[in-house]
């Protein structure tokens, strides 16, 4: 029953963690062409309003080095790893909770187990009848049946969460990356805004 409801909400969070962090989703491949392109001032606020249309991780992130281009670069810095800190925390929203089932499902096939052995033994006398062979057999039923369903559940979620890690990991090094390459060229000519001589 337990073991079940856990399976399923296992299962939902691969299948809505898979579709949120596709690279697309996360880092939109139109909002990597308008960064590219970006040198003047015009291009500068299609850019921001290019990151208002694409409401993703990678868009909130480069929004805020662009809303604070007027501060000194060490400053933008700062606000970008703050904001940066909070989008990681929504990415990883799912992924907690597979780390937790990982860990609670086996725990829960454990207690099955118990319980067959607590049925394996149970009236259990020194004569052996066709009755006490039949308890025995069932014991064995849900002791062995529990442990399976526990690593069943536990194995797809361990994986799942590696990989989703391992993907937001790599995914949030991108993100740094851009921004990163995006502000050098920003302060490059001026330390307390944007280029404006390139119009």
């Amino acid at each position: 029953g337990v073991l079940v409801i856990v399976s399923l909400v296992s299962l939902f969070l691969i299948a809505e963690r898979g579709v949120a962090l596709r690279q697309e989703t996360v880092l939109p491949p139109k909002l990597l062409e308008a960064q590219q392109i970006c040198r003047t001032q015009e291009e500068l606020f299609a850019l921001r309003a290019e990151c208002n249309r694409h409401p993703s991780p990678y868009g909130r992130l480069l929004g805020s080095c662009i809303d604070n281009l007027h501060l000194p670069r060490e400053e933008n810095i700062e606000q970008l790893q703050t904001r940066a800190r909070a989008e990681v925390v929504k990415l990883e929203r799912g992924v907690v909770v597979l780390e937790i089932v990982t860990g609670v499902a086996p725990l829960l096939g454990l207690v099955g187990t118990i319980f067959g052995l607590i049925t394996l033994f149970k009236g259990m006398g020194v004569e052996v009848n066709a009755e006490q062979i039949a308890r025995f057999s069932e014991g064995i039923y849900i002791a062995l049946y529990a442990t399976l369903l526990g690593l069943s559940v536990a194995i797809p979620s361990l994986v799942g969460w590696s990989y989703f890690n391992r993907k937001i990991e790599t995914m949030v090094v991108e993100m740094e990356s851009q921004c990163d390459t995006f502000l050098r060229g920003q302060y490059r000519h001026h330390s307390g805004g944007p280029r404006e001589g390139d119009e």
